[in-house]
């Protein structure tokens, strides 16, 4: 396997815009050049088939084209982003990085060898194989950062099949199995990624409006920023087809009020794990929380409301951490679920679960119905430990304008009197001044 059948087509979009970077349009043919260039740097460079390689940088021309040429030449890659932050040394140290190429914010390149032995037998039994590989870090429910290692060849497959062309913003990182999926979804179609200096609301409306942006991937946190920001009042959006969301559960206040404010825009749930890939996946409709999710290569199956994958482009295995996949290749993806005919409504993650006296209490159920109070700008549940009931649900707000806690207080109790079960009001309650969430737009609970 390779990636000639994706040079062939990119060849036929020659003279088409295949990435706008720092507000400049690269076209297919000068991304191909420039792979050609690194092909040459990496043999001069001495860098063999087969060896780890980290790639430093974002969507810019030189690192899509380095993407590419490291694929070409058979090398198990490492993407680093911003959002590794103080873990890049750790991530390193257990990918058993030899050379890592870093691409500055100019696009321009540094080299740094590594004295480094690749020992892990998975790593040894792809590098044997002669398939190039894709190393990608998730945080797991132990906070442990597990590396999982793909056959890169296996996560390209999927790409053969011809999709829309579309022009398509960058918004999940480079070191995210959703910011690889959108780099290959759009390059194969012959479509446009466009890269942005920041995940900013503004930053990204400007973006949409001055290269007429037709999909937006992203988080439903961004999409309440979003919301809370008003960016979208000052853009002109109109170019935007598809806005598709996953990487954490979709509150459905978020959701209606997306609906609300773009009637004409296709809103469409994803979903995918580093360990697994991006299935493909179909929403109900745009103000449905339900969907249907597989397609070629990917099989389903929800056993005591947890849902199994088992997939073609599945991992090879952690590099850290044992395998996660029974007997016969399924994996338990920790995504407690309703089923409803062919379509599922994913309520949460088993670890985010707060059990409060043994019953069960799901977060984003319990931020819908306290971000639709008055002067509610976000709020984020999680648990804490008690004595008494095991644990308790605790409520972080963000408020539009300041507020005594005891009258806050107060409010939360008589608002979700009728709404929820008294087990799930917020037994808790804590302000703060701004939103927490993580380089990668999800909400942080802990």
């Amino acid at each position: 396997m390779g990636i000639e059948w994706l040079i062939e087509r990119m060849r036929q979009r020659r003279e088409e815009s295949a990435v706008v970077w720092r507000d400049n349009s690269y076209s297919y043919d000068q991304i191909l050049k420039a792979m050609d260039l690194w092909q040459n740097r990496l043999k001069m460079e001495s860098v063999h088939p087969g060896e780890v390689i980290a790639l430093e940088g974002d969507f810019s021309p030189n690192a899509c084209a380095l993407l590419l040429a490291l694929i070409h030449n058979k090398n198990i890659i490492v993407p680093i982003s911003v959002a590794t932050g103080a873990h890049r040394e750790e991530f390193m140290t257990t990918a058993e990085v030899q050379t890592v190429i870093t691409i500055d914010d100019q696009d321009e390149c540094r080299i740094e060898r590594r004295s480094m032995t690749v020992n892990n037998h998975i790593t040894n039994r792809l590098m044997n194989m002669g398939e190039p590989g894709l190393v990608l870090f998730s945080s797991g429910s132990t906070g442990k950062n597990k590396a999982a290692l793909h056959n890169f060849s296996l996560l390209l497959e999927k790409f053969k099949v011809g999709r829309k062309r579309m022009c398509t913003i960058t918004f999940l990182l480079f070191d995210h199995i959703g910011g690889i999926n959108t780099l290959f979804y759009t390059l194969s179609n012959g479509g446009t990624v466009v890269s942005v200096r920041s995940r900013d609301p503004e930053v990204i409306c400007q973006a949409i409006e001055k290269h007429r942006v037709e999909l937006l991937p992203t988080s439903p946190t961004f999409l309440n920023l979003l919301l809370i920001s008003e960016a979208y009042r000052q853009y002109d959006l109109s170019s935007l087809k598809l806005i598709t969301y996953g990487t954490e559960v979709m509150p459905e206040t978020t959701l209606k009020r997306i609906r609300e404010i773009f009637p004409n825009i296709k809103l469409q749930q994803t979903y995918g794990l580093s360990e697994l890939g991006i299935l493909r996946s179909k929403s109900q409709g745009s103000d449905s929380l339900k969907i249907k999710i597989g397609g070629e290569g990917f099989e389903t199956k929800v056993v005591d409301n947890v849902l199994w994958v088992r997939a073609n482009s599945a991992m090879l295995g952690y590099l850290n951490a044992p395998s996660p996949f029974d007997d016969q290749g399924w994996m338990n993806t920790q995504d407690i679920v309703e089923v409803d005919g062919d379509y599922i409504r994913i309520l949460g993650r088993r670890s985010d679960i707060i059990n409060v006296g043994g019953q069960k209490v799901y977060p984003a159920e319990v931020e819908s119905i306290l971000m639709q109070m008055e002067n509610v700008k976000d709020a984020t549940v999680r648990s804490e430990k008690n004595p008494l009931t095991g644990n308790i649900v605790v409520a972080r707000f963000v408020l539009n304008r300041p507020e005594e806690l005891s009258l806050l207080k107060t409010r939360v109790r008589k608002f979700c009197k009728d709404k929820l079960e008294r087990y799930k009001i917020p037994a808790k309650i804590e302000i703060e001044n701004e939103l927490e969430h993580t380089e990668r737009y999800k909400k942080v609970r802990s």
